[in-house]
C-alpha cells in the first residue's frame, strides 16, 4: 500500500530554535522526504509567542503548516494573522470569539490533511475540555488524514488522549514540555503517538532558557526575568509514515538532529 511522509518539528524556542530550522530543515526534508511539514512555533518568538514575520520565515523554509499552544497569543500582532487563510492553528479548546481557529485542512498531490491544535488541562488552566472538543473536530471532518498536535503538561493526560484518538487520528503528538520522550508507537488502530516530540531550540540550556538563570530561580525561589539561552541549537520531531487510502499511520521515528 502506498505511503507518505508527515515530518513534524516541536516547539521552537528563540532565535537558536529559528536558526536551527533555518541550517537543518531542508537537510531533514532530504532525509525523510515528507508530504507534509508541520512546525509548532509557539515559543519562536523570545521563548513566548510568535510573530507574523516568524511565522512568514517558517512558511519560507518550507513548512506546509504551523501549530501553536499556550503561548499563542503572547505577541499581539499575531491576532490578525491568524484570521488569515495561513495555514496556522491555535488550540481549539479556547472560548468563543478568540481570533484564529484550531482546525485548517491542507491538501498536496491528492492528500487532504486536517491539522488540529489543543491545549491540556492538567496545570493549564482557562481550557475547555479537549476530549469534547476532539471528538466535535472530529465529526467535522471527512478525510481520514487527521493530525493533533496536543499541547499538554501532563503525560498522563497526552496518553489519555492518544487512546482516546486512537483509530480516529492518523497521529496525536505531544508538545509543550520541550524534552523529547521515548515512547514513539503505532496504536493498535493505526494512529501515531508520541508523549513529547521536544523542541527545536539550544541543547544546553533548561528547557531553552538560560541554566543559570533557571538554577538561580530553583536556588533562591526569587522571581527572575527569564531569557532564552544563547547556545547552539537541535531540531527535535517526528517522522510519521502514513497509509495514503486509510490515513492509518505505519511508522513513526523520532528526530533529534544538529549540533550538540
Amino acid at each position: 500500500m502506498s505511503s507518505y511522509n508527515i515530518l513534524f518539528l516541536g516547539d521552537v524556542v528563540g532565535r537558536p530554535g529559528r536558526t536551527a530550522i533555518q541550517n537543518y530543515l531542508h537537510t531533514l526534508m532530504s532525509i525523510h522526504n515528507p508530504l507534509f511539514t508541520i512546525i509548532n512555533g509557539e515559543n519562536a518568538a523570545g521563548g513566548v509567542g510568535i510573530t507574523p514575520d516568524i511565522a512568514d520565515e517558517f512558511f519560507d523554509a518550507g513548512a506546509d503548516a504551523i501549530t501553536l499552544g499556550n503561548h499563542a497569543f503572547n505577541k499581539r500582532d499575531i491576532s490578525d494573522y491568524l484570521n488569515t487563510q495561513r495555514a496556522i492553528v491555535r488550540p481549539s479548546n479556547m472560548p468563543k470569539g478568540v481570533p484564529g481557529t484550531g482546525l485548517k485542512t491542507i491538501s498536496k498531490d491528492g492528500i487532504r490533511l486536517a491539522i488540529m491544535n489543543l491545549c491540556g488541562r492538567v496545570y493549564m488552566e482557562g481550557y475547555d475540555d479537549p476530549f469534547a472538543e476532539i471528538d466535535r473536530l472530529f465529526d467535522s471532518i471527512e478525510t481520514p488524514h487527521r493530525f493533533v498536535d496536543f499541547h499538554g503538561e501532563a503525560t498522563s493526560e497526552k496518553i489519555a488522549m492518544g487512546w482516546h484518538c486512537n483509530g480516529r487520528a492518523t497521529a496525536v503528538v505531544g508538545t509543550h514540555t520541550h524534552v523529547q520522550t521515548a515512547d514513539e508507537t503505532i496504536l493498535p488502530k493505526g494512529t501515531a503517538y508520541i508523549t513529547d516530540v521536544g523542541m527545536c531550540g539550544p541543547v544546553r540550556s533548561i528547557l531553552g532558557m538560560d541554566k543559570e538563570i533557571i538554577l538561580r530561580r530553583f536556588r533562591t525561589m526569587m522571581p527572575q526575568r527569564f531569557e532564552v539561552a544563547n547556545e547552539p541549537g537541535v531540531i527535535c520531531g517526528v517522522a510519521i509514515g502514513v497509509e495514503r487510502d486509510t490515513g492509518r499511520a505505519n511508522k513513526i521515528e523520532r528526530i533529534r538532529f544538529g549540533d550538540e
